[in-house]
């Protein structure tokens, strides 16, 4: 038993974090949408559309808008957190076990083919038959905040499952953009870049731990020369994240030693009376115990701690504020002129249930995998529901799909109405699957 609470710990506390992101997200979105229907607009725009470069001896460089600067820039430091987190699973989480992980990755592959092909039925041979990527991505912020709200009694293996599910999803939508949403490449760009991080991954081999290091050629290196290659820089985020050392200085036994050490030591150090003030020895000593405690933990998991209140709390819903306004004022034969609505709609609602639960119970009748323990059939057509929430990572792929103004604001419906609905059944089937037991 103890084993199975720490084996979830480390996705529970990550669905903790995530509670308070969902609702910041859900706030900023229903704020740019306010924005985006009254006088405020042209403000709201304006803003977006400001250019922001660097001039150096009457030269600029790296001209572009606010809006630029947000989806290319602040996202890429999320796409490295979602590469940190996948590498921490893939090497002693959730996804490290090929038995375990069989289940969410085969839920997460039939939730992006079934979405697709529903889009792509809709708008075969179009103009917007590009949009296929749309749908098949999950909002995991969104998508766990509603299954946090479902209640405490929602088994842990469900909520392991569902996040599992969305990072596997976060890796698909990021294997999309690079294959599918980049523009012309430049092959020197793009060569120093990865010739950066062979270096980084060279550092790791060596031993190097120092953050900092990996900073520089991260984003000096690999981020800024996939910036101006034609691939789209959230890939160097995430390559850049695979590097990062996931090993520590010092092991575990040893770190309970040396601190131990420590404290006996402070323990023993005769105290200034009533004075608040510490003596030098012991500052030295609480010193050396944050040293050990830093080599102690990997930098992988010191970055993923330190950078994810940011995106959270702040990178994600700037950019749902940025990316969420839409006129409102639409003429409905005007907005359903091509099939990116019901595409978006229905590959996001219909789709992701088909594929995530489909894909599910095929695993489980070949004996391949199990569903998650305490979950019956209504409880994984719920959790389906959830994974049709869309918003953060299909507005994101958006930007990338289409640059005509219509067919932008025509997903953005698509995804707004799909999200609502799936999140809203998504928790009533859950309620009520839990009011069963």
């Amino acid at each position: 038993m103890n084993k199975a609470i720490n084996l979830f710990s480390p996705f529970l506390e990550y669905i903790r974090k995530e509670k308070a992101a969902s609702v910041i997200l859900g706030i900023n979105v229903i704020l740019a949408l306010i924005i985006a229907n009254t006088p405020l607009a042209s403000y709201y725009y304006g803003i977006l559309e400001t250019k922001i470069g660097i001039t150096i001896s009457d030269k600029t460089y790296l001209t572009h808008d606010i809006l630029h600067w947000i989806n290319d820039g602040l996202m890429a430091i999320f796409f490295f957190v979602v590469g940190l987190e996948l590498k921490r699973e893939i090497i002693g989480g959730e996804l490290s076990s090929p038995r375990q992980a069989l289940l969410p990755i085969g839920a997460a592959i039939g939730g992006m083919i079934v979405p697709a092909i529903i889009y792509a039925l809709f708008n075969a041979g179009s103009e917007t038959s590009h949009g296929w990527g749309i749908p098949m991505a999950t909002d995991i912020a969104f998508a766990l905040g509603v299954l946090h709200l479902a209640g405490n009694k929602i088994p842990a293996a469900a909520k392991v499952f569902l996040a599992a599910l969305a990072i596997v999803d976060d890796l698909g939508a990021v294997l999309v953009i690079a294959l599918f949403y980049t523009s012309e490449i430049s092959t020197q760009s793009l060569f120093f870049g990865l010739g950066c991080a062979l270096l980084m991954f060279g550092c790791n081999k060596l031993g190097v731990r120092s953050i900092l290091v990996y900073a520089i050629l991260g984003i000096g290196g690999v981020w800024l020369a996939f910036m101006t290659s034609g691939v789209h820089p959230t890939i160097a985020a995430v390559i850049a994240a695979f590097t990062i050392p996931s090993d520590s200085l010092i092991k575990e036994d040893s770190f309970i030693s040396k601190i131990k050490n420590s404290l006996n030591k402070f323990q023993g150090i005769d105290p200034r009376g009533e004075s608040p003030s510490l003596k030098p020895e012991q500052i030295h000593l609480m010193e050396q115990m944050k040293n050990d405690t830093n080599a102690a933990t990997p930098p992988l998991q010191r970055l993923e701690h330190a950078l994810h209140p940011l995106v959270s709390l702040f990178i994600l819903p700037l950019f749902a504020l940025a990316n969420a306004g839409v006129s409102l004022d639409i003429d409905v034969v005007h907005l359903l002129s091509t099939g990116v609505v019901p595409g978006v709609f229905f590959g996001l609602l219909i789709g992701k249930l088909v594929g995530v639960v489909g894909a599910s119970y095929l695993l489980k009748g070949l004996n391949l995998a199990v569903i998650p323990r305490g979950v019956d059939f209504k409880g994984m057509v719920g959790l389906g529901f959830l994974a049709a929430i869309g918003f953060t990572m299909s507005l994101f792929i958006t930007t990338l799909a289409f640059t005509h103004p219509e067919h932008v604001d025509q997903a953005k419906i698509g995804i707004f109405l799909a999200s609502i609905l799936g999140g809203i059944i998504g928790y009533m089937m859950l309620k009520g699957s839990i009011g069963r037991r």
